[in-house]
């Protein structure tokens, strides 16, 4: 659970466990054209939960003229490592120029669970189409649901939010879908903050994405800190929830 939060950068915090989409979802702008996808990166985070080093993240982005690909994977590391083990693996597709994702995939192994999802977005039929595979019994479900014409998903939607305009007070909404349901996410710039992480001090902007339903709505509040500059990256992400606060902070940087 902890690193699920991380290696989705804390959307699935802020997605209803039962919201099926319903008409009444603000458009998902186009990136600003003058913004610039990386050709290739990894950022490397370690994730912290209250006084323990959790876990470890990867992220990694690779874009080209038409498309933006994003992989995170994350696995436990240390006493969390012994009492629960996790080893988790997520992929997110979105189109450069207007944002919508098309893919959407995760494989997780949370202590004797494993399952693989596949989300794939058909915006001709406005339908979301998911597979689910219970690796240990060997099953597998199918179902579809209704999205609005364009849509950003729960990994996706991190990078997607850092080429946006990021200036505190000026916030936006975009359509959120994971799975069958459909939300209605605001990106509230906070403030500049100088941040320091093991790869160094940055001075960022904090932005709190937040729900009008979900489970963190009066149980907790995420964050995610940009550095204030044009590429916006993400260096800090927290979480303080009910059961305690996790944080991933950046630790190195790769063009690779």
């Amino acid at each position: 659970m902890i690193l699920k939060f991380c290696c989705a950068a804390f959307f699935f915090a802020v997605v209803p466990a039962a919201f099926v989409y319903a008409q009444q979802m603000p458009p998902l702008p186009a990136p600003p054209a003058s913004y610039t996808f990386p050709q290739k990166e990894t950022l490397h985070y370690t994730v912290e939960w209250r006084v323990f080093t959790a876990g470890v993240a990867d992220i990694h982005l690779e874009s080209d003229a038409n498309r933006v690909h994003v992989t995170a994977s994350g696995h436990s590391v240390g006493a969390v490592n012994l009492i629960f083990r996790v080893k988790d693996q997520f992929d997110s597709w979105f189109t450069r120029q207007t944002g919508c994702s098309t893919q959407f995939a995760k494989q997780t192994q949370e202590g004797r669970r494993s399952n693989a999802t596949d989300l794939r977005f058909d915006y001709m039929q406005q339908k979301q189409l998911l597979t689910e595979k219970n690796l240990v019994k060997g099953t597998t479900k199918q179902s579809e649901g209704a999205i609005p014409g364009c849509v950003s998903d729960v990994l996706s939607a991190i990078f997607y939010a850092a080429a946006m305009p990021l200036e505190p007070g000026k916030d936006f909404q975009f359509p959120l879908a994971d799975a069958m349901r459909v939300v209605a996410v605001t990106m509230k710039p906070e403030a500049r903050e100088e941040i320091r992480t093991p790869a160094g001090t940055f001075q960022t902007i904090r932005v709190q994405p937040t729900a009008d339903t979900g489970v963190v709505k009066n149980r907790g509040n995420i964050w995610i800190w940009y550095t204030d500059d044009a590429h916006h990256m993400p260096v800090q992400m927290r979480a303080r929830l009910f059961w305690g606060t996790i944080t991933m902070k950046l630790t190195s940087v790769e063009q690779k």
